[in-house]
């Protein structure tokens, strides 16, 4: 395997290019045919990185009272979420772009300083979950108005150039490490913390994504936040929604049902534990989960005339 691994780019280009273009016939069409299997080939004969997103919070400073300054996030969330009466929190992008955009920008470049090596575990997940949020606000708020998140598309490597949404492009550094928001969610933390409630910390800019916050999370704190956002995700619609008989679920459990335990029973033991004593009486004589949605649509504020 190291060999073919450590294939120069050249070589491996070259192969692909011949393997597919030998036998062309319509040069146009198959020059662009070419050209995709040569950038698909060039992405995967990289050999793996000793810096790799998964490698940077392999370990951490049990014991630390390191603690990262949080503020400007805090206010800014204070400022610009405004919780509306179906207990969705949406955010003002017209204000915040307006009036905070420069200091969101200037938190972000002071959370890139951050050493995670300094940090217990609380303050990794901390500083992932604000950096994943502030991030995503960023990239929404440069570009609004835009109608949904996914109407953001800033590339990525390989065949991700052509998915939609900022997901896949590397948007921050940690330790000189560029790194995507699919990175910061799918290689650290997921594998490196193992909790659900994961998903209830990171926000989409999305009306059918667990809540942002009005406040930053912190590490000593951090426990009580992720248990509120996971009691306030489960109770609303957007999490379980209860039509007559019918149980809808958020697609969330869907795409991650191995987060949540595994099949539909873990998935349903996860939401008894957060249900309130109405829904948990619902959800009592329930044994499968077929319908799940998912609202792809801005979670902005409504803006007065």
């Amino acid at each position: 395997m190291g060999d073919r691994n450590n294939r120069t780019l050249k070589d491996s280009a070259m192969h692909s290019f011949n393997a597919v273009c030998k036998c062309s016939t319509r040069a146009h069409i198959r020059w662009w045919l070419c050209t995709i299997v040569v950038v698909w080939s060039a992405g995967y004969a990289m050999p793996a990185r000793a810096n790799a997103p998964n490698n940077l919070f392999r370990t951490a400073a049990e014991g630390s009272t390191y603690t990262v300054d949080h503020a400007a996030w805090d206010r800014l969330l204070r400022t610009y979420v405004r919780p509306d009466p179906d207990g969705l929190n949406r955010v003002d992008y017209a204000g915040l772009k307006r009036m905070g955009l420069e200091t969101l920008k200037g938190y972000l470049r002071a959370l890139e300083e951050v050493d995670p090596r300094l940090l217990d575990r609380p303050e990794q997940f901390a500083l992932l979950a604000n950096l994943y949020n502030a991030k995503t606000i960023e990239i929404v708020a440069d570009r609004y108005p835009v109608k949904s998140i996914k109407d953001v598309s800033l590339g990525g490597e390989g065949f991700s150039w052509f998915a939609p949404g900022p997901w896949k492009a590397k948007v921050v550094k940690i330790r000189g490490v560029a790194l995507s928001l699919d990175d910061i969610e799918h290689a650290i933390m997921r594998p490196t913390f193992k909790d659900p409630r994961v998903h209830y910390a990171l926000n989409c800019a999305s009306i059918g994504c667990p809540n942002l916050g009005v406040e930053a999370f912190t590490g000593a704190r951090l426990n009580d936040q992720l248990e509120a956002a996971a009691r306030a995700y489960v109770n609303s619609r957007r999490g379980v929604a209860l039509e007559g008989e019918r149980v809808v679920i958020s697609s969330i459990y869907i795409w991650y049902k191995g987060d949540f335990g595994g099949g539909d029973q873990g998935v349903l033991d996860h939401l008894r534990r957060y249900a309130a004593p109405a829904l948990a009486r619902k959800l009592a004589g329930v044994s499968s989960l077929r319908e799940h949605m998912y609202d792809w649509g801005l979670n902005e504020a409504s803006q007065q005339k």
